[in-house]
């Protein structure tokens, strides 16, 4: 066999191999962002109707982290499931959040997006209270497998979101 045709069996042969390596790699960040938008919109949707612990603690990982206003972090399932199963018996409490703009990694297994939350719950006076919070949630994608939370973080939003509306003038 001639040194050109050999060249050419390989060319030929690698082809295909080359192909699919970039197909494997092409990330498709409009259709992964409206994915993991649906996924966390789910999520949300569960911890709101608040009967499913299990069911709301599973999207996060098992190293998981959640940082919130006044708490102490949680940090792995454990505690996470913990502190979901206390919030959820608290009279009261309920939650929801959106999520929005999310965005990745280069290699897509990685991604954050920021969000706003509605918190119901008793104030210290036992009254109920409304807080709203905003946060980052930061998800990771293991191959083959879903979005997981891997660290869920909120803050107070600023003082402009937490006001009563407008008073209308009387006259």
């Amino acid at each position: 066999m001639s040194l050109r045709k050999l060249i050419v069996l390989i060319l030929v042969s690698a082809a295909p191999i080359a192909l699919a390596s970039c197909a494997q790699s092409h990330f498709d960040a409009a259709a992964e962002g409206k994915a993991l938008l649906q996924r966390d919109a789910e999520w949300a949707a569960t911890a709101t109707a608040g009967k499913d612990v299990d069911r709301i603690v599973s999207y996060w990982s098992d190293a998981a982290v959640v940082i919130e206003p006044g708490e102490p972090i949680h940090a792995g399932k454990a505690a996470i499931r913990a502190y979901i199963a206390k919030s959820l018996k608290t009279p009261g409490f309920k939650i929801h959040w959106v999520s929005r703009n999310p965005v990745f990694s280069d290699d897509g297994s990685m991604a954050y997006m920021p969000g706003t939350d509605v918190i119901t719950l008793p104030g210290a006076d036992g009254k109920v209270i409304t807080l709203h919070l905003q946060g980052m949630s930061i998800w990771r994608r293991v191959p083959g497998g879903p979005w997981l939370c891997v660290a869920d973080i909120s803050a107070p939003a600023p003082q402009a979101a937490n006001a009563p509306g407008p008073v209308a003038a009387s006259g």
